[in-house]
């Protein structure tokens, strides 16, 4: 994720950050108020998303349940770019909007698209989609061992299903880690012997008695 931050222009380096370690989506990190990120609590309140109209036109509107209503916690690692971000890119005041264009206007997703594109590029990437960070951010999440509960919260989920999903890949990527460890440990195991063997071979010729 970091790559692509890099090679992103640098007014949507915290969108893309936000993106994968917090798994926001794109209305709801669009729809973010200043009022909405404490940098201190290190949290992020999801309120509302800026949803596309199929005219053109847009709405501001509360997420799609309950459930989407959030608070997200902040990585450390990611502080410095949010603190960075409000300071030289994000309207001024509690409600200012914390993503915003070089002209003044809430980011369109088509328009990001095409620096997204050129970003991933640059970064020597291909096939991945923004949204693809959500995807991204709930897989770390689950790797870490949260419960389905847990990562429901901070999915923004009411039902566990997805969780659940991103759940059942962490434990498939567990049991391979568990399997590349073994396969160390078993060459480990090879490697500590081979010598012992031929000394052995060595002493059993030499005292003569192997003939």
């Amino acid at each position: 994720m970091f790559a692509i931050a890099d090679a992103v222009q640098p007014r949507y380096r915290a969108l893309v950050l936000m993106a994968g370690f917090l798994g926001l989506r794109w209305g709801e990190l669009i729809g973010l108020r200043r009022r909405d990120i404490d940098l201190d609590r290190r949290a992020v309140r999801v309120r509302q998303a800026v949803a596309e109209l199929t005219n053109g036109q847009r709405e501001i509107k509360a997420p799609k349940s309950e459930a989407g209503k959030r608070t997200v916690s902040i990585p450390e690692a990611i502080l410095p770019d949010l603190r960075a971000h409000l300071e030289h890119f994000a309207e001024p005041g509690s409600e200012g909007r914390v993503f915003i264009g070089g002209k003044g206007a809430t980011p369109r997703r088509n328009h990001f698209n095409r620096l997204w594109h050129q970003a991933c590029e640059r970064a020597g990437i291909s096939g991945l989609r923004f949204h693809d960070l959500r995807h991204t951010g709930n897989t770390l999440a689950a790797s870490t061992g949260a419960s389905t509960c847990e990562l429901m919260a901070r999915m923004g989920h009411s039902t566990a299903r997805a969780a659940l999903i991103y759940q059942h890949a962490s434990a498939e990527r567990d049991r391979l880690i568990a399997d590349s460890v073994s396969q160390l440990v078993s060459q480990a195991r090879k490697a500590a012997a081979a010598p012992r063997e031929e000394v052995s071979a060595q002493d059993w010729h030499v005292d003569g008695t192997g003939g």
